[in-house]
């Protein structure tokens, strides 16, 4: 496992704000409150293993074929339906979205491998994650892969806690399947838009895997 770089600066603060906040607690408090600097000990060191946890980059076999499109998220299954896109295709495609809780790994990796033909920012809202509107009123970030003629669409979308979505692409890129895509900063939420002809290979409620599970075949 190794540490994600966006985790860098976050966790440095958090070291120096546990070991500040020991410090004075054992200075101050050990000999007329001592279970109360043990208390605090423990606590803190909760919230910094948690933190810490948050931007690891588990070692993992990355999956890649050229007939599927895997996760672009860890996370839960939410949503499988078809939809009118409200962004760059005219028509109908199928959705499934990902939501990722804080103990989730957020990293967000390709799901196929191709051309980057957009890439657009929107500012937003900050509605919670799993909130219908979300998709279409939230922060987010858009990006849209074409690959072997075939187009598929991956919003990140900022929940109530993510306020910070980062995203490495550019239009016209050359990308990896299961390679980094961006970051999502404490919970939030990705949706997968893709051709209504594709043969989908999870079910709400799946646990999936960025880079690893496959969400459905292409057809």
């Amino acid at each position: 496992m190794t540490i994600h770089k966006e985790g860098h600066k976050t966790i440095a603060i958090s070291v120096i704000l546990f070991v500040l906040l020991n410090l004075i607690s054992f200075y101050t408090l050990s000999y007329s409150l001592p279970w109360l600097t043990w208390s605090i000990l423990v606590l803190t060191s909760v919230f910094l293993i948690l933190i810490i946890s948050f931007f690891r980059i588990p070692n993992r076999k990355l999956t890649e074929r050229d007939d599927a499109i895997v996760a672009p998220a860890d996370g839960k299954v939410v949503t499988i339906e078809e939809v009118n896109a409200d962004e760059y295709f005219p028509d109908k495609r199928l959705q499934v979205s990902i939501f990722m809780s804080p103990l989730d790994v957020h990293v967000n990796r390709n799901p196929v491998s191709g051309e980057v033909v957009y890439s657009k920012y929107h500012n937003g809202k900050y509605l919670v994650a799993w909130h219908p509107k979300s998709s279409t009123e939230n922060e987010r970030h858009t990006v849209v892969y074409r690959t072997s003629g075939k187009e598929l669409l991956v919003k990140q979308i900022a929940g109530a806690v993510a306020k910070r979505i980062i995203n490495y692409l550019q239009p016209g890129q050359q990308v990896i399947q299961a390679g980094e895509m961006g970051f999502i900063k404490f919970g939030s939420r990705v949706d997968l838009l893709m051709p209504i002809n594709v043969k989908v290979n999870v079910k709400i409620g799946d646990k999936v895997k960025g880079g690893v599970t496959v969400i459905a075949f292409w057809q």
